[in-house]
């Protein structure tokens, strides 16, 4: 049996396939957790409770990958926002 630990907590579920889609493209087998609890308990109290999981063996080498990824979802949040110009910037009032 595999030991997995927790590489990525995801605000939702899209977040965390992304990742796992993105590991399993560098090589590495992972797992999404808790995507089936988000319809149960409502869309503002799942916080917490979807991550992405790899073996233990594999966490150095997913590190890179979900950081990554993190910070490209980070991006596109901070350049889809009405208040924001590409590159996240505040627009001028």
């Amino acid at each position: 049996m595999k030991l997995v630990k927790i590489v990525y907590r995801a605000e939702n579920i899209i977040d965390a396939n992304l990742v796992k889609a993105a590991l399993e493209q560098a090589g590495i087998e992972a797992y999404v957790s808790g995507e089936y609890l988000t319809g149960v308990v409502g869309p503002l109290l799942a916080w917490d409770l979807v991550t992405v999981m790899v073996a233990e063996s594999d966490i150095e080498r997913a590190a890179p990958v979900v950081e990554s990824v993190d910070r490209d979802l980070r991006q596109h949040r901070d350049t889809s926002r009405p208040d924001t110009v590409a590159g996240g910037k505040p627009i001028p009032t």
